[in-house]
């Protein structure tokens, strides 16, 4: 650990890191380096979705490394069978993390993007907060090596769900961050049929919707360097799609709760 890192309190419990991968083969070793660095008292659960390349035994090779170097098995591998999303690798670690009772549940990439020396700070931001989010777009957040169309995807994609849900998050499609598992265990995971960026989305409304408190710290995103990114089309249409249909039921839901209020006043009544 290098020096201005501080470990994570000891009041925050125990810390799982939910890290998913899908061919991950040739990011996945350094960005587990970096983490067992930086929080040494976390515990990792790779979610593999059978990658092609191999990376789901990579990971058991590793975690078996890491436990004999450091005497105990904080690495664990999750196996899946073929590649079934990003939002049901999270819900299935989310799950996986709840039944073993730790008490918080980070979300973190595999190809380096996420930098595990920010892990430190969302871990401290925890402190009154039931969710904290890693924002490239609040002060002191930045993105390296994105061009300028990525960062206008996403700039604007947070505008719109900020507009159309009433979010008072400024990178609410980041997916670098720390739920505390009381507030997990009060959402219903079972419900949640998202992916990609809008399952980023989904969950961090339904943590306000549930009464929770969300906090963003400022991250620096780095845009892999090795192998290919996931993100395509289907997920940036879905996420428009499902964030305007949500945000037209919660309006109509204002509208109704409004006119009820209205009627209630009604003179007779």
């Amino acid at each position: 650990m290098t020096p201005d890192l501080q470990p994570p309190s000891p009041a925050l419990g125990r810390v799982l890191v939910v890290v998913p991968t899908y061919d991950e083969r040739a990011n996945l070793p350094g960005a587990l380096e970096r983490l067992r660095a930086c929080v040494p008292a976390a515990d990792v659960l790779v979610v593999d979705d059978g990658s092609p390349d191999g990376t789901g035994q990579l990971a058991e090779d590793f975690a078996e490394g890491d436990a004999a170097r450091h005497g105990r098995t904080a690495i664990h591998v999750m196996h899946r069978s073929g590649k079934q999303g990003l939002g049901t690798a999270y819900v299935a670690g989310f799950r996986w993390g709840l039944e073993r009772d730790y008490d918080v549940i980070v979300e973190m990439d595999a190809d380096g993007s996420h930098r595990a020396e920010d892990l430190p700070s969302l871990l401290a931001a925890l402190d009154g907060a039931d969710l904290v989010l890693g924002s490239r777009w609040v002060p002191g957040g930045a993105v390296v090596n994105w061009p300028l169309s990525r960062q206008l995807l996403s700039r604007g994609g947070n505008t719109y769900t900020r507009l159309a849900l009433g979010l008072p998050l400024r990178d609410a499609t980041g997916g670098f961050r720390a739920y505390r598992a009381q507030m997990l265990r009060k959402l219903d995971l079972a419900d949640v049929e998202s992916h990609g960026y809008c399952f980023q989305v989904d969950m961090a409304w339904r943590v306000l919707r549930a009464g929770g408190t969300a906090v963003e710290v400022p991250i620096t995103f780095v845009e892999r360097a090795l192998g290919e990114s996931k993100m395509s089309r289907d997920i940036v249409v879905e996420a428009l799609t499902k964030v305007t249909v949500w945000g037209a039921q919660h309006r109509l839901g204002q509208l109704r709760s409004a006119a009820r209020r209205v009627a209630g006043r009604a003179p007779g009544r």
